[in-house]
């Protein structure tokens, strides 16, 4: 099992950008999927995260800007990022708890999409 994120990139501030993690590999189902930012020297903090069930939570300072969703039939997340300003500038991760098809369950992480917002 494996995420493959996409879709970083050097956009203006109150620019947007959509982030997309595609899970892949031998998966039973996908539980709670979610994304996290870490700027160098900093620890990794929660962005956004989805439960199977389609219920959301965020991180105080994306509300109003940020959407988390999820494609259950293409076992893909994605975050739509809107008004971003420089202080968004990170490297962005996707994380999923994935049960395999050997019912084995686990926490995943993508390789990480660097976002930086000029301003």
């Amino acid at each position: 099992v494996q995420l493959q994120a996409s879709g970083g990139g050097l956009v203006q501030a109150g620019g947007s950008l959509r982030l997309s993690c595609a899970a892949s590999g031998s998966i039973f189902s996908i539980r709670d999927m979610g994304w996290y930012r870490q700027i160098p020297g900093k620890q990794r903090e929660l962005v956004a995260f989805i439960t199977s069930g389609g219920s959301t939570n965020y991180e105080d300072s994306v509300k109003g800007r940020f959407t988390i969703s999820r494609d259950n039939a293409e076992n893909t997340v994605y975050l739509q990022m809107n008004s971003l300003k420089p202080e968004d500038t990170a490297v962005y991760y996707c994380h999923a708890n994935i049960v395999a098809d050997n019912w084995v369950t686990n926490y995943y992480w993508g390789q990480g999409t660097l976002v930086t917002v000029s301003s």
